[in-house]
């Protein structure tokens, strides 16, 4: 009887924890973009207006475990200087944007039907798609369910192909109906919180993460509950996502740029960027010496090179069509 109630104890504990500390979490990282309407819910995003030259729009994917700060911290300031109005949009059930379809939001395709409606709503028809991770494959689906859209494709350390291994065990868990709820609500927060320091170093290694990047990407946001959940599913998903498009990578025809840096210990560079290299007609692969799985924070000068490349190779295909 009495470790019975010891436990009810603990497991009430670590519920109030949880709720206390998720209030507390978008107390401090309230929503700071636009929320834009969409079927069945609503996307959030972040705009940064052209400072130089106008250069058409920029629209940036994070992966998985972050938000629209990710990019945002990392590229659309230099983005902006350079001319281009810059989205970074928070992927549908992460940051500040609603999930909906339930478990079937983690469809790429879905997400980025609900990403580009939402650009098209602010007035954009057309932009450079940025993606990083797990969010290139919603900007690989988007390249090809939503053509006209993606003006070019730029996929840094991209997640693309079927890979051997499938994923870490408490993303299937976190996904799961039965287990699900009770880790989400019990363990995540107090876990998570616990680990994640160690994350970062890890998905920057071998380089060093810079030493406010918890806080200026708003990481703990992915903690919530309901927010964890929506992240597991999507990379519990992801395997069978890329299976059913990686064949279709053939028919993109957007000019593409493809980033990957050679100590990239979270995705398989081989199977992933090299896979788009080989998949994608005319796309061009750029390996970075000594650099993981972040080049956007790492080099993020380098990175607006190369969108910038991408635009004036849209802009080629463009003449070359007149």
């Amino acid at each position: 009887m009495t470790v019975l109630v010891f436990a009810l104890v603990i497991v009430a504990a670590l519920g109030v924890f949880t709720a206390v500390q998720t209030r507390r979490i978008e107390a401090r990282y309230p929503p700071t973009g636009t929320r834009v309407e969409v079927a069945g819910g609503w996307v959030h995003v972040l705009e940064r207006a052209p400072r130089g030259e106008p250069q058409g729009a920029v629209l940036m994917i994070h992966g998985a475990s972050g938000n629209a700060a990710d990019l945002d911290v990392a590229l659309a300031g230099r983005l902006s200087e350079a001319g281009f109005r810059v989205l970074s949009v928070d992927r549908p059930g992460h940051g500040w944007s609603a999930r909906a379809g339930g478990r079937r939001g983690a469809s790429p395709v879905l997400q980025a039907e609900a990403i580009v409606r939402a650009a098209q709503s602010l007035g954009v028809e057309e932009a450079i798609v940025v993606g990083h991770s797990l969010g290139c494959v919603t900007s690989l689906a988007m390249a090809l369910e939503a053509p006209g859209f993606v003006r070019a494709l730029v996929l840094l350390a991209p997640v693309s192909h079927p890979w051997p291994g499938g994923v870490a065990w408490y993303y299937t868990a976190g996904a799961d109906p039965l287990f699900g709820p009770p880790l989400r609500r019990l363990l995540t927060l107090p876990v998570g919180m616990a680990e994640m320091p160690g994350a970062v170093r890890g998905v920057f290694a071998p380089n060093p993460a810079p030493p406010d990047f918890i806080d200026a990407t708003r990481l703990p946001l992915v903690l919530r509950p309901l927010h964890f959940r929506a992240n597991c599913e999507d990379v519990a998903h992801a395997e069978a996502a890329v299976a059913a498009l990686s064949p279709r990578y053939g028919a993109i025809r957007a000019p593409t740029e493809i980033v990957t840096g050679d100590s990239d210990s979270v995705v398989y560079a081989h199977i992933h960027s090299a896979g788009c290299a080989g998949d994608i007609p005319g796309a061009r692969l750029t390996t970075l010496e000594g650099v993981g799985h972040s080049p956007h924070h790492v080099a993020p000068e380098r990175m607006v090179e190369i969108i910038l490349a991408a635009e004036r190779r849209a802009s080629e295909r463009e003449t070359e069509r007149a």
